[in-house]
C-alpha cells in the first residue's frame, strides 16, 4: 500500500484547497475559546451583603446593621448575616447609637432572610446574583462548572468513538451545533436547575468540536503546513476567542447578553458545511477509496494541478476493523506510550484550566486579568510552532513542561509582600502549559494512526476527570479505615491517640467475627 502523503504529493502543501481548509478550521475554534472559559464571568460572584428592607432606621444603624468581619487580613461586610432587624429597629427607635450606647458584637445575628444586595460596579448580572447562589446555596456555583466539565467528559468519550466510526466531518458539525444550540437555550433559563442542565449539554460539544477540527485538519493537511495548523493555527485562534471573551464581558456586563453573543457566533459557521470536506485518510481507512479519490481530485482542480489517473494504488476497498480505546493498551509498546501521554495530558489539562480559572492575582480588574491570561497564550503558541519546526519533540515537550512545574514551585516561596512576582511566575507557568499543550497535541497526532487518532485525542480530554473521580472514590472507601471521632473528646497526647486507634481496631475485629 502506498503512503498517503506520497500519493497526494502532486497537490502541493499550500494550494487553494489547503488554504480554505486551514483558515476555516482554524476560525471554527474561535467560539471554543470564548465558550469554554465563559463560566469565569457567567458564574462570577459579585460583592454582596444582606438586603435591608425599607424600615425606619437612623443613618447610624443603617450603616452598622451589617456586621464587619476580617477576611484575609482585611475588613469587609458580612455576606451572609446581619444583626436581627427587629432588635435593631427597636434600638434605633429608642435613640441608641451603635458603638457608643450598644456593643455591636453582643447583638444577635440572623441570616439574610430578605435576600441580598449585589454590587453592580463590576458585573450587572451573573447567575450567582440572579439565582442567589450564595451562602447556603453557594455550593451550586462550583457545581455549575463541574456539570459543564462533566459534559466535556461525556462528550469527549462518545464523540471520539463516533468520529472514528462515522467520520470526522459529521462529528465536527454535530458538536458545533450542540454548543451553539444549548448555549443559546441557556440565555432563557428561568432557574439555576435549568441552566445547569443546559450547561452539561453545552459542554458536550465544546472540546469535542475543537478536537474534531484538530483531527480533521491534521489528516487533510501535510508537511510543514500540518505542523503550522496543529500548533499555531487552531491554538492561536482558540487564544483569540479567549481574548475576545473578556472584551465582550466588559462591554456587556450581563451573563445573558454574553451567552447570546457567544451562541449566535456559531451561526456564522453554517456555510462551512459546503466548504469543509471529509478526511480522505479516514475514508481510506474505511475502504471508501472512490470517495477519497473524489475529494482529492476536487482539491487538484482547486489547486489547478493535474491529478494522476489512479491516485490511491493498492488501497483495499475493504473496511478496516473497528478500533476502540482498548486497542490503546493491548500491546506493551503502545500501552507504554499511551500511559506516558495520558500522564502528560492529565498534568496539562489540570494545570491549564487551573491557571486559566485563577487569574485574580494579575490585576484588580477581572476583565484585565482574563485578557492578560489569554494574551500570554499568543507567544506560547508561536514558540510551540517554532520549536516543533526545528527541534525534536521529546526534549522540547519535556523542557517546556518542566519549566511550568518549576515556576509553580517557586510561587510557594515568594513572600506575600511581592504579589507582582507571584503573578509573573503564574503567567510563566501558564505560558509553559500552553506551549506544552500545543506541542503534545501535534506530537500525539504524529504518533497515533488514523484509525486511533481521534479516539486518543478525545481520550485525553476526559482522562483528568476519570483519574480525579477514581481518586475520590478510593478516598471515600479508605476513609472507613479511620477511627470514629464523633462524640469523643479531643486527644491531647500521642498516647490518647494510640488508645483511639486501638479502640477502633478492637471494634473492627469484633465486627468481623459477629
Amino acid at each position: 500500500m502506498s503512503n498517503y502523503d506520497e500519493s497526494t504529493a502532486f497537490l502541493g502543501n499550500w494550494g487553494r484547497f489547503q488554504q480554505i481548509v486551514f483558515f476555516l478550521l482554524c476560525a471554527s475554534t474561535i467560539p471554543n475559546g470564548s465558550g469554554v472559559l465563559s463560566v469565569v464571568f457567567v458564574a462570577a460572584t459579585p460583592r454582596h451583603h444582606c438586603w435591608i428592607p425599607e424600615v425606619n432606621l437612623t443613618a447610624d444603624w443603617l450603616s452598622a446593621i451589617i456586621p464587619v468581619k476580617v477576611v484575609n487580613g482585611e475588613e469587609e461586610l458580612s455576606r451572609c448575616s446581619r444583626y436581627r432587624l427587629d432588635v435593631v429597629r427597636n434600638l434605633s427607635a429608642q435613640g441608641y447609637i451603635p458603638g457608643r450606647d450598644v456593643n455591636l458584637p453582643d447583638l444577635e445575628q440572623e441570616s439574610c432572610v430578605d435576600g441580598w444586595l449585589y454590587s453592580t460596579d463590576i458585573y450587572q448580572s451573573t447567575i450567582v446574583s440572579e439565582f442567589d447562589l450564595v451562602c447556603s446555596q453557594q455550593w451550586k456555583q462550583p457545581l455549575t462548572s463541574l456539570l459543564y466539565f462533566l459534559g466535556v467528559l461525556v462528550g469527549s468519550f462518545f464523540f471520539g468513538q463516533l468520529s472514528d466510526r462515522f467520520g470526522r466531518r459529521p462529528v465536527f458539525f454535530t458538536t458545533m451545533a450542540l454548543q451553539t444550540i444549548f448555549t443559546f437555550f441557556q440565555v432563557f433559563s428561568p432557574s439555576w436547575t435549568v441552566f445547569a442542565i443546559l450547561m452539561f449539554f453545552s459542554g458536550l460539544g465544546q472540546i469535542g468540536n475543537y478536537v474534531a477540527a484538530f483531527v480533521l485538519g491534521t489528516e487533510v493537511l501535510s508537511g510543514n503546513v500540518r505542523v503550522l495548523f496543529s500548533t499555531l493555527g487552531v491554538c492561536l485562534c482558540f487564544a483569540i476567542g479567549y481574548m475576545v471573551l473578556p472584551l465582550l464581558a466588559y462591554f456587556l456586563r450581563d451573563w445573558r447578553p454574553l451567552l447570546l453573543t457567544i451562541s449566535l457566533a456559531g451561526l456564522l459557521y453554517i456555510p462551512l458545511w459546503w466548504l469543509i470536506p471529509e478526511s480522505p485518510r479516514w475514508l481510506l481507512s474505511q475502504g471508501q477509496v472512490d470517495e477519497a479519490e473524489a475529494i482529492v481530485r476536487k482539491a487538484a482542480h482547486q489547486n489547478k494541478v493535474e491529478a494522476p489517473q489512479v491516485i490511491f494504488e493498492d488501497y483495499s476497498t475493504q473496511k478496516e476493523r473497528r478500533y476502540t480505546v482498548i486497542d490503546l493498551i493491548q500491546t506493551p509498546n503502545i500501552r507504554a506510550m499511551t500511559l506516558i501521554l495520558c500522564l502528560a495530558w492529565f498534568t496539562l489539562a489540570t494545570g491549564y484550566f487551573g491557571l486559566s480559572l485563577n487569574t485574580s492575582k494579575l490585576a484588580a480588574d477581572p476583565y484585565l486579568s482574563a485578557f492578560i491570561s489569554a494574551a500570554v497564550e499568543i507567544p506560547a503558541y508561536i514558540c510551540s510552532w517554532l520549536v516543533l519546526k526545528y527541534l525534536p519533540r521529546r526534549l522540547s515537550a519535556s523542557c517546556t513542561l518542566g519549566l511550568g512545574g518549576v515556576a509553580l514551585y517557586l510561587i510557594q516561596v515568594i513572600p506575600k509582600s511581592f504579589p507582582q512576582v507571584s503573578a509573573v511566575l503564574e503567567m510563566l507557568g501558564k505560558f509553559s502549559f500552553a506551549t506544552s499543550t500545543s506541542m503534545i497535541f501535534a506530537y500525539t497526532a504524529e504518533i497515533y494512526p488514523t484509525v486511533l487518532r481521534s479516539t486518543f485525542s478525545t481520550c485525553h480530554s476526559y482522562l483528568p476527570y476519570i483519574i480525579l473521580g477514581t481518586m475520590a472514590v478510593v478516598s471515600a472507601i479508605v476513609i472507613h479505615f479511620l477511627p470514629e471521632s464523633f462524640g469523643r473528646p479531643l486527644p491531647e497526647t500521642i498516647e490518647q491517640m494510640h488508645k483511639l486507634t486501638a479502640t477502633f481496631e478492637k471494634k473492627n475485629i469484633q465486627h468481623k467475627y459477629c
